[in-house]
């Protein structure tokens, strides 16, 4: 059995080696044979900044027991197959754990794969031109593929988190995933590790078709029976798990046509707020300049405003601001950050929780109806600028002050930012608990309410505006035997981990 031990080094102790091992070989009592790093965190609490690790050290001649995923899938000719709609986490990770089965996986995906998902994505940005089933939410890999690649999650007890980190490092993760506290891949680094899971899963059988769009899902004696394609194509299968992420309204609808229940559900909408990451810098490490050995700092901030919950999402230290719609007419922001995180600014969603009170005011029922509010202000936000993607922006004093901005500070967003008063897009009820919440995250952290920061709107994908109901047990929609609703798009995940994590325990189920 190991010693743990747990040590507060410094940040260059924690960047070199032969330093940290020197450290653990003068704290424990007893021939090393191994050291394995467990958790490693920032401790900016106090100044000087320090590094908390947790390490397991074994003696001489011991070794962990465990060894880094490896795929262990039969190579049979499987007898069963089931059809994934969706190649996103939650369907590549439903896709492995079949093939574990001896189950094989067809999968469904409306987009391209990487490579020719990224030239589309070139387009978006230089021209503006959305390609409906080819941008930052549909093709390959999902929305994360494109979109940060953060891998912290607070699913800790819905499965083997350990298990989904270690199949990225098996195809081609850095190891310290595994034990930082806030592990990340990075936009740079998530498609050739997207490309090789794919590639795993073809080479044991599993069938993967690109640019196919689910049209249809034909039921018999409440049962499925089969899937039709936009290609005319009929796939016949019994079990179908629906992985198809929180942008696919086609496929909400689609469900509400055919009287399958759904429901409309409760998100999270608001701004993007971007600084000079050397603000957020000096802010959280209490310094003018952050070294070498500290990584970009990030925040995680949390307010209460008028009832609502208003807090910081998907924060990218030295990231961007991507444009994030999925058809024309619309404008939504996202932020995504490389593995270095060595962009100028810091970007971060500040998002206002909405409850069904919020769509009923604008005469929204039924259960599309939190999709159709969600989509009625991403188009305000386009109609506010209407040239083709720049979005609509203030600087955040301004916002706070009620003022016009005259001028706006560079921005990372690369279609370009407008002059526009986001009170103007925003429903009067976000704007406030907005405000608010600004301000009180202000009062948290001196300097936030910099006049260098700016916001850019709108903050809408943050999760799925629909829940498609399915069995606790068995995790089958209640009125439809053999279909699997799975991860951000039925409402069950929020996140490249957690949707991963359901999608395994969905093929579990199937």
């Amino acid at each position: 059995m190991p010693t743990r031990l747990e040590l507060n080094i410094t940040p260059e102790q924690a960047a070199d080696v032969e330093s940290m091992e020197i450290i653990v070989k003068n704290t424990f009592s007893g021939e090393i044979g191994f050291i394995q790093k467990v958790k490693q965190s920032i401790d900016a609490r106090r100044t000087p900044i320090s590094i908390r690790l947790v390490v397991d050290v074994y003696l001489k001649g011991e070794k962990p027991e465990t060894e880094i995923w490896r795929a262990q899938m039969p190579k049979i000719p499987q007898q069963k197959s089931a059809v994934i709609v969706g190649f996103g986490p939650a369907g590549m990770f439903a896709a492995l754990r079949l093939l574990e089965k001896g189950i094989k996986p067809i999968v469904i995906e409306r987009g391209k794969p990487v490579k020719e998902r990224r030239r589309d994505l070139a387009i978006l940005n230089r021209e503006g031109i959305i390609n409906p089933e080819s941008n930052y939410c549909f093709g390959e890999g999902g929305a994360g593929t494109y979109s940060d690649g953060k891998l912290y999650t607070r699913s800790k007890k819905r499965g083997d988190v350990r298990k989904v980190l270690e199949i990225f490092v098996a195809h081609g993760a850095d190891q310290r995933i595994l034990y930082e506290a806030h592990p990340h891949i990075g936009t740079n680094k998530l498609p050739q590790i997207v490309e090789a899971i794919r590639q795993t899963i073809l080479d044991y059988g599993g069938i993967i078709h690109f640019n196919e769009k689910l049209t249809d899902i034909i039921i018999q004696d409440n049962a499925i029976k089969a899937v039709q394609l936009n290609s005319g194509k009929e796939i016949a299968t019994n079990e179908v798990i629906l992985a198809t992420g929180h942008s696919a309204r086609d496929i909400f609808e689609l469900l509400h046509k055919k009287h399958i229940a759904i429901e409309a559900k409760s998100f999270a909408l608001g701004l993007r707020v971007e600084h000079p990451q050397s603000l957020v810098d000096s802010i959280q490490y209490h310094c003018k300049l952050r070294g070498e050995f500290l990584p970009a700092a990030s925040y995680s901030l949390v307010e209460q405003a008028n009832g609502r919950g208003v807090f910081s999402f998907c924060m990218c230290p030295g990231g961007i601001i991507a444009p994030a719609a999925t058809a024309s007419g619309e404008i939504v922001v996202n932020g995504w950050s490389p593995s270095k995180r060595n962009g100028k600014f810091a970007n971060s969603g500040i998002v206002v929780s909405i409850t069904p009170s919020d769509w009923q005011k604008y005469s929204h029922e039924g259960p599309l109806a939190a999709m159709q509010y969600q989509q009625e202000i991403e188009q305000l936000a386009y109609k506010s600028v209407a040239k083709k993607l720049k979005a609509p922006a203030q600087r955040l004093a301004d916002f706070i002050n009620k003022r016009e901005s005259t001028n706006l500070p560079d921005c990372s967003y690369i279609p370009g930012i407008e002059a526009a008063i986001l009170d103007d897009i925003l429903p009067n009820e976000v704007s406030k608990a907005l405000r608010i919440g600004l301000q009180e995250m202000g009062r948290k952290m001196k300097g936030f309410l910099s006049p260098e920061a700016v916001l850019v709107g709108v903050e809408s994908r943050t999760s799925s505006p629909v829940k498609i109901p399915r069995d606790k047990d068995s995790f089958q929609h209640p009125d439809v035997k053999g279909l699997f609703p799975c991860g951000e798009g039925a409402g069950f995940a929020g996140g490249i981990v957690s949707a991963a994590l359901d999608g395994m325990a969905c093929a579990e189920r199937l």
